[in-house]
């Protein structure tokens, strides 16, 4: 071989290998370890979301008015609260508006009517470090607690008008 060739030989081994250190280095390893980019915005403060089915219907967005059957459940499998506790009625809110959770109204933006989602809320945006107590004074919902709803998006329509004064 003329050392013309070497050489050559010499600079792609040398480019692939850059370029598999490159991609090493900037891609999560399939160990569980983070890039940094990845480690500044912790899962813990992040609503988690995975699709049962996927809905073909009208998309849940901010300021529809929203109706969705549910079951809140600890992390350990308890369940807090349901649709079928409330005589199987859905629960009814305009998207973004005040009254529940972020971490809810974050996991059911952008479903589709027929959809169904497994949502994982952290605290952070669920309830907090507040205990979440029944009518008998008994702590359903630990402080610090993550929560998990299984949520079916029943109907999307526009948010009623508001009464002007």
């Amino acid at each position: 071989m003329s050392s013309k060739t070497i050489i050559i030989g010499l600079v792609i081994l040398i480019v692939i290998g850059g370029g598999i250190y490159y991609y090493m280095t900037m891609q999560p390893s399939q160990t569980g370890e983070t890039t940094d980019q990845q480690a500044q915005q912790p899962a813990q403060d992040q609503v988690q979301g995975q699709d049962v089915t996927v809905g073909t219907g009208a998309e849940a967005t901010p300021g529809s008015q929203v109706s969705v059957t549910y079951e809140g459940r600890l992390q350990d499998g308890t369940v807090f609260d349901s649709s079928a506790a409330h005589n199987d009625e859905p629960l009814v809110f305009v998207l973004g508006a005040q009254g529940l959770i972020p971490g809810f109204q974050i996991g059911v933006n952008g479903m589709k009517v027929g959809g169904e989602r497994m949502i994982l809320i952290p605290p952070s945006l669920g309830y907090g470090a507040q205990e979440i107590k029944d009518a008998s004074g008994k702590v359903i919902i630990p402080a610090n607690s993550p929560i998990v709803f299984n949520v079916k998006l029943i109907k999307v329509e526009p948010a009623p008008e508001t009464p002007v004064n």
